[in-house]
């Protein structure tokens, strides 16, 4: 009997180290459960929790003002202390140890994200699980070896995993629902036109794309606005895929397999959508003197990117979270202020910043029903078992909640060098 080869398991216990315990120390480090109990209550500013206690108490958090009603059924004690000194890995343990549940996850996250700020540090890893947070995340930087390996840890799972549920593009990011957009791939394809726009192509215009996912886009700009496109990726499954789908195209794309900061050459327009998250804070710099030195004079630069909001970004970047611990190791949301700074410094005007973040929501809602039903019909790939199904699932709307709570935000922007 031939047993399939499991698949994701570098994920799933990627915070296998991190899994903060519930004894004394815990115990010491949380305060206590009546103690996490109150500062929940006293940093939720808006909104509120109904929970129900394995005792069969019943309690109201928050309530102080309107925002998201979450409802919560504690099956054990223990989720509140691993989610007091552990933070969003904590919490997560604590869901995927069965000892707490919701109607409507995602709720419960947009909470904790609406209330991000005047929660503080009640609901962030603290003591020693911060501490070996910070160090594995360290661990993960984004050289050149390590670039690689985060890049391929998450986008490596499998062509065939993410075709299961994502759109017939197989675009890995927001969609633009804004537009008027009423199913996921025309949203996808309103977002890849707003680009476009943003470039503002000649036919013949030589464009650099950063970070090329599957491809389409690239293919898109080729086919539909006659560009010729240097599509560049660190993802060998990507990459493969990209190379068959547009072996049929003309010769005006071409998939490279190249690290961002070895991009080289001059170019009319450069494209990148949502890739700097997984660049790290201190390669920021790197990647926009690249656009500056490789765009010509004139030129115009599209970028769309995940940013946490300013107030709350220290508290973020200074441990690592669930989504850097379990989803995409190395990664690091975008702090809007300081890389509009940094684009400035570098002789790049920043033009046109749209925000969407609630169309985030939306894709990330649809993602997961596409996934749910993939999971159902039995066409998730063989090889990822349960327990990795579960994690992508709370993945999906840990997200969603992210966005709906409004901490978390995507935007599209135009870059400008002016010329000489």
């Amino acid at each position: 009997m031939n047993v399939p080869h499991l698949r994701g398991t570098h994920l799933t216990g990627a915070g296998h180290g991190l899994q903060n315990g519930t004894g004394l120390l815990a115990r010491l480090v949380a305060g206590g459960v009546e103690q996490v109990l109150r500062r929940i209550d006293a940093g939720l500013a808006t909104g509120s929790i109904e929970a129900e206690f394995p005792d069969g108490s019943i309690h109201v958090l928050g309530g102080r003002a309107p925002g998201f009603a979450a409802r919560i059924i504690m099956r054990d004690w223990r989720a509140l202390l691993r989610l007091a000194s552990g933070g969003s890995v904590g919490w997560y343990n604590a869901w995927e140890a069965g000892e707490w549940e919701s109607p409507d996850p995602v709720t419960i996250f947009a909470l904790f994200m609406a209330n991000a700020e005047s929660l503080g540090a009640a609901a962030r890893a603290k003591g020693p699980w911060r501490i070996a947070s910070r160090l594995l995340h360290r661990l993960r930087r984004n050289t050149r070896t390590g670039a690689a390996q985060n890049i391929a840890a998450h986008y490596d799972l499998g062509n065939d995993f993410y075709a299961s549920w994502l759109d017939p593009t197989l675009s890995y990011s927001s969609g633009m629902f804004s537009s008027g957009a009423t199913t996921l791939q025309d949203a996808q394809l309103a977002k890849i036109d707003a680009l476009a726009v943003r470039l503002a192509l000649d036919p013949g215009a030589c464009v650099l794309e950063i970070g090329c996912g599957w491809g389409y886009l690239a293919r898109r700009l080729a086919t539909a606005h006659g560009a010729n496109v240097t599509a560049i990726s660190l993802s060998e499954e990507q990459l493969a895929h990209a190379r068959h789908a547009g072996a049929a195209d003309d010769r005006a794309v071409r998939f490279v397999h190249c690290d961002y900061r070895d991009a080289a050459g001059n170019y009319d327009a450069i494209v990148s959508v949502e890739m700097v998250e997984a660049l790290g804070r201190e390669n920021w710099p790197v990647f926009m003197d690249r656009i500056a030195c490789t765009l010509k004079p004139g030129g115009r630069a599209a970028l769309q990117f995940i940013s946490i909001a300013d107030a709350i970004f220290e508290r973020y970047a200074d441990s690592a979270d669930f989504i850097q611990t379990y989803i995409f190791p190395g990664g690091l949301l975008i702090r809007t202020s300081e890389f509009r700074a940094l684009a400035r410094q570098h002789g790049l005007s920043w033009q046109d910043q749209t925000d969407f973040g609630q169309d985030y929501a939306e894709t990330l809602l649809l993602w997961r029903r596409n996934f749910d039903t993939a999971v159902e019909e039995g066409r998730i790939a063989a090889g990822f078992d349960r327990k990795f199904i579960d994690l992508w699932r709370y993945y999906l709307m840990y997200c969603e909640g992210g966005f709906r709570g409004g901490g978390i935000d995507v935007h599209q922007v135009t870059l400008v060098k002016p010329v000489a």
